[in-house]
């Protein structure tokens, strides 16, 4: 049987048999920067029962998404990653994002975010198009967590904490940078209400957040 959603050729249907179970694209999604061990998956998913990930790791194991390795001694632990197939699933997941967000909001003080969220995050808020020809590093502090984007010709590296020799460095809180990305608050009006602090020229403000938004990419009507 081709696919369970739909009796018509359809890779739309195709591709919700493959990673459309609860829980599948929040494994790819943890996998997206390296390899993990089973451990580190329960750690990144709280509530995931270990049948249902032991399960969903059998079915993306299965449809080519995702492999499992036993590392060289002195490790000797078994990882498992994404096959070059699965990290496609990228694009993919930064729209879901990018689409869920207008709607979630920004979250609340209760409400914890992993360490490493940013690693998703701007990659998800990137445009690619908005990117073309610029070159800058940002460095970031949203709430407590730091992270870097470097920009370079339509494409980014983001990393962990503050790189040196910034163009711009920006503080603010998270739902500030929220309603900055999701084009609810002005950059300009930003700075001057002092819901954002900067080093560097005023004038890169703006440009942070032409490139790195939540309006949709390369709609057509």
């Amino acid at each position: 049987m081709r696919n369970c959603y739909s009796d018509q050729y359809c890779p739309m249907a195709h591709a919700l048999r493959l990673v459309g179970e609860r829980w599948s694209l929040l494994i790819v999604r943890e996998l997206l920067h390296g390899p993990k061990r089973y451990t580190d998956l329960t750690k990144g998913l709280p509530g995931i029962g270990t049948n249902i990930l032991a399960a969903r790791l059998r079915d993306l194991e299965t449809a080519g998404v995702l492999e499992k390795r036993k590392l060289p001694p002195p490790y000797a632990s078994t990882v498992y990653e994404l096959t070059p197939y699965g990290r496609e699933l990228d694009e993919v997941l930064f729209a879901l994002g990018r689409w869920g967000a207008r709607s979630l909001g920004p979250p609340s003080d209760a409400e914890d975010l992993y360490p490493e969220w940013g690693l998703n995050a701007l990659p998800a808020l990137f445009d690619h198009d908005a990117a073309r020809g610029l070159t800058a590093t940002w460095v970031l502090t949203i709430g407590p967590d730091t992270f870097s984007a470097h920009v370079e010709d339509g494409r980014l590296e983001s990393s962990v904490g503050a790189v040196e020799d910034a163009d711009l460095v920006l503080q603010t809180d998270t739902e500030t940078f929220f309603a900055l990305a999701a084009g609810q608050l002005d950059p300009a009006a930003a700075l001057a209400q002092g819901r954002v602090r900067i080093e560097g020229e005023a004038d890169e403000l703006p440009v942070v957040f032409e490139v790195l938004h939540l309006a949709p990419r390369g709609l057509t009507v």
